[in-house]
């Protein structure tokens, strides 16, 4: 069945055409700056590695998705002959609150629903119902498949999702912890019981997403018992330009004293902290480990090496209370882009765990600095198993969706 996946940005729109019986992905590509100047789609062709880029308008994302069409069945660069060789189309979706609890398939009902996810991920969800209409415009008739990111974290037990306020606001407002890259903590959990060759049931995982933004998760049995992620993905271990935990006293006091609005507050904690805020110059953690790799007369050098130390050791903390929580832990995923890419963060982490059982393989770490398979990084001694593995949440996406339109 071919599957076309869809994760639609605020002003973006990435695709991919994925063959669920081979797990193939024959074309991938991204429309940029949709309804702004200078809007562009790039698209790739991987099954005769051809690769084209070109300047279109794009009003909206109905229009990205026509162009999308346009190249999927383009004689040169296309890989289907027309749209009925689709089956249906998966769309990515941040957060679906407290109202959904797996893929669903798309329907009047459940648009309803998500329209009342805006508050809990505004920018996201606002994007997404943009790239759903703009598929039911470009293909209506097609199925559609909606797969939450928040999904995969709904078998949470209370005492994990709720915060201990008045319990009204989480009857009006439904303030929770939800989590977030639950897609990505499914796939590379599976995949790491698959690698200890044991049934995920009889499993003790802990999963690390660590890229822009990060989250950790214990998954206990394939299923999720704790994640480090909250109502929003603000919470949790530092991230390039967000804070993670904080004392929420501070959100007040740096009010009161700098004179900050709501609005301002916000940005300060999602766009202006942590790499960013406290190195003082990047949130991309290549620039920060090229800082540290040029030791200290690198004027940026103390800051960074002061922003990766404080990611490493949140890491560390998440990674021993998981482990109690669970009550023992098999393996340690380390995924997504820095997780997958940057050893030295990965050394970091593991570096005295021995009390835990991990015995970490320094050598195999530094000869995989970028990961494109599962690579092991813990000694064949290791109690705990440590890996790297890619993560591939396009991939969940199409299986989902095929899986719920095969049943229709």
């Amino acid at each position: 069945m071919n599957i076309l996946v869809v994760n639609a940005g605020s002003s973006s729109l990435k695709y991919q055409l994925i063959n669920t019986e081979t797990e193939v992905v024959s074309a991938k590509g991204v429309c940029e700056r949709i309804g702004g100047e200078g809007s562009s789609i790039t698209h790739k062709q991987l099954l005769k590695d051809i690769k084209v880029k070109k300047e279109a308008p794009m009003k909206d994302h109905s229009a990205a998705m026509k162009l999308v069409v346009d190249a999927l069945t383009d004689k040169e660069i296309g890989v289907i002959a027309d749209m009925n060789e689709i089956q249906a189309i998966g769309h990515r979706v941040v957060h679906g609150g407290a109202y959904f609890s797996e893929s669903i398939l798309m329907t009047d009902e459940v648009l309803a629903k998500l329209e009342k996810c805006k508050a809990f991920a505004p920018l996201h969800t606002v994007a997404h119902l943009m790239g759903i209409k703009g598929c039911l415009e470009t293909m209506p008739g097609k199925p559609q498949v909606l797969v939450f990111d928040t999904a995969f974290h709904q078998t949470m037990a209370p005492e994990a999702y709720f915060y201990p306020l008045p319990y009204e606001y989480y009857e009006k407002y439904g303030i929770r912890r939800y989590g977030a890259h639950g897609t990505s903590h499914r796939f590379v959990s599976a995949e790491m019981a698959k690698v200890l060759g044991k049934p995920i049931e009889e499993t003790k995982i802990v999963t690390c997403h660590i890229g822009n933004g990060s989250s950790i998760s214990a998954v206990k049995g394939g299923k999720v018992m704790d994640t480090s992620m909250g109502f929003t993905p603000l919470a949790g271990v530092e991230m390039g330009t967000r804070c993670g935990d904080i004392d929420p006293a501070i959100v007040t006091y740096i009010m009161e004293n700098e004179g900050l609005t709501t609005a301002e507050m916000d940005n300060l904690m999602n766009k202006k902290s942590g790499f960013l805020g406290v190195s003082g110059f990047s949130s991309d953690s290549r620039d920060l480990e090229d800082a540290i790799a040029n030791g200290p007369s690198d004027p940026n050098y103390e800051r960074a090496n002061l922003a990766v130390n404080i990611l490493t050791h949140g890491i560390k903390k998440y990674i021993g209370a998981y482990a109690s929580i669970m009550n023992g832990l098999d393996a340690v995923v380390f995924t997504a882009g820095i997780g997958e890419n940057n050893p030295h963060l990965r050394e970091l982490v593991c570096e005295n765990m021995e009390f835990l059982g991990i015995e970490f393989d320094k050598a195999a770490n530094d000869a995989a600095p970028h990961v494109s398979e599962n690579t092991k990084i813990s000694k064949d001694g290791s109690k705990v198993a440590v890996y790297v593995l890619p993560t591939n949440e396009e991939l969940v996406i199409a299986r989902d969706t095929a899986a719920i339109v095969s049943a229709l």
